[in-house]
C-alpha cells in the first residue's frame, strides 16, 4: 500500500500494544480508552491486511508481519520524537535572517547603533529593518510574523503578546547654556516661569510632564509643538525655550548644541521601556537570541550615554 494512505498515528497503537502486550495496559500508556485502542488496532489491521496481534489469553502476541515491521516503525517514530524535541540549533556567527523591529525615532536612536555595534562584531549576516509602526497595530504585526520585536513604553497588549521591561529612564530639562532665567539647578517655580516647547506626533494635547504637573495643580506655557527631540533640542540650543524629554535621547541628542541637562522638577514616574514579541516566539533560538542582546544593549544607555 502507499504511504499517504496509512494513518501514521495507527503506528503508534501499534508499537504500544507490541510494548505492552495488552490492549488495556497500551490503552492506559496512550491515555486513550480500551475501545478506542482497539478500534484503532482493526482499522489498522484493515490497512495493512494483517492480523498484526493474536490473542493468547490476556496477551497479544504479534504476528511474523508485526516483528519485521515494529523495528523500522520504532526507529522513525524514534527519530520523528527527536525532530519535535530538540530545539534547532542558532548560530549568530553563521545565521542569515532579517529581523523586523518596531521602533519609534526615540528608541531608535537610543537603541539601534549599539544593537547594530554588537550585531556587527557576533552576527555579521543578519540584518535589521528599524520601522515606525501606530501602536494600535503593534499586536496585529507581532502575531502577523511582519514583526519580530518592538521596543517601546508600556502598552496594553492581547495574552498572545510577550513583554519585558527592559529599561527605565526619567525626564530632564533641557536650556541653552547661559539661559538668562535659570542658574546652576532649576525649581519648579523657575521652570513654570520659562515657555516651552512640546514635542508630540499629535497636533493637540498634552505631553506627560503636563500630566504630572496637572497632578499638583500646575500648568505651563508651550509656545512651540514639534515632532522629533532632535529638532526640539536644536530650537532650546537658539533659543530661551525649555525641552522636557526621556535623559538617555537628551544625552545624545544634545551632545552637539551643548546645552545644559536638569533634573525635572517634579517627581515622576519612571519611563519604562518594554520589549513585545508575539507567543509563538517564545521558544524560536534566533528570537530569544536578539531579546537577549537587546537586553544587554539596553541595560548599557548609561555608560553609551556618557
Amino acid at each position: 500500500m502507499h504511504i499517504y494512505r496509512l494513518d501514521l498515528n495507527l503506528l503508534l497503537v501499534l508499537d504500544a500494544i507490541y510494548s505492552e502486550g495488552n490492549i488495556t495496559r497500551a490503552s492506559q500508556k496512550l491515555h486513550l480508552t480500551q475501545p478506542a485502542v482497539s478500534h484503532a488496532l482493526g482499522r489498522l489491521r484493515e490497512q495493512l491486511g494483517d492480523p498484526l496481534f493474536v490473542r493468547q489469553g490476556t496477551l497479544m502476541q504479534p504476528t511474523p508481519y508485526t516483528r519485521n515491521l515494529i523495528g523500522p516503525v520504532r526507529e522513525a517514530l524514534q527519530l520523528l520524537e527527536r525532530s519535535v524535541a530538540d530545539e534547532p540549533a542558532f548560530d549568530p556567527a553563521s545565521a542569515r535572517r532579517t529581523f523586523n523591529l518596531g521602533l519609534r525615532d526615540v528608541f531608535e536612536a537610543t537603541a539601534l547603533p549599539p544593537l547594530a555595534a554588537r550585531l556587527q562584531a557576533l552576527a555579521p549576516g543578519i540584518e535589521l529593518a528599524s520601522v515606525r509602526i501606530d501602536r494600535r497595530d503593534v499586536e496585529g504585526e507581532l502575531a502577523a510574523g511582519t514583526l519580530d520585536l518592538a521596543l517601546d513604553v508600556p502598552l496594553a497588549m492581547g495574552e498572545s503578546i510577550r513583554q519585558q521591561r527592559i529599561s527605565r529612564d526619567r525626564l530632564v530639562v533641557v536650556a541653552r547654556q547661559d539661559h538668562p532665567g535659570i542658574g546652576e539647578t532649576l525649581d519648579l517655580d523657575t521652570y513654570l516661569a520659562q515657555a516651552h516647547v512640546l514635542v508630540s506626533s499629535r497636533r493637540k494635547g498634552w505631553g506627560l510632564e503636563d500630566f504630572e504637573l496637572n497632578r499638583e495643580g500646575r500648568r505651563r506655557r508651550i509656545v512651540l509643538r514639534c515632532q522629533h527631540y532632535f529638532a526640539a533640542s536644536r530650537v532650546a540650543s537658539r533659543t530661551d525655550l525649555l525641552l522636557t524629554m526621556p535623559e538617555q535621547y537628551a544625552r545624545i541628542a544634545n551632545m552637539q548644541f551643548g546645552n545644559r541637562i536638569y533634573p525635572f522638577p517634579l517627581q515622576t514616574q519612571a519611563l519604562d521601556a518594554h520589549l513585545y514579541w508575539h507567543a509563538t516566539a517564545d521558544h524560536d533560538p534566533a528570537n530569544r537570541w536578539l531579546r537577549g542582546v537587546m537586553q544587554d544593549v539596553v541595560s548599557a544607555w548609561p555608560e553609551e550615554t556618557q
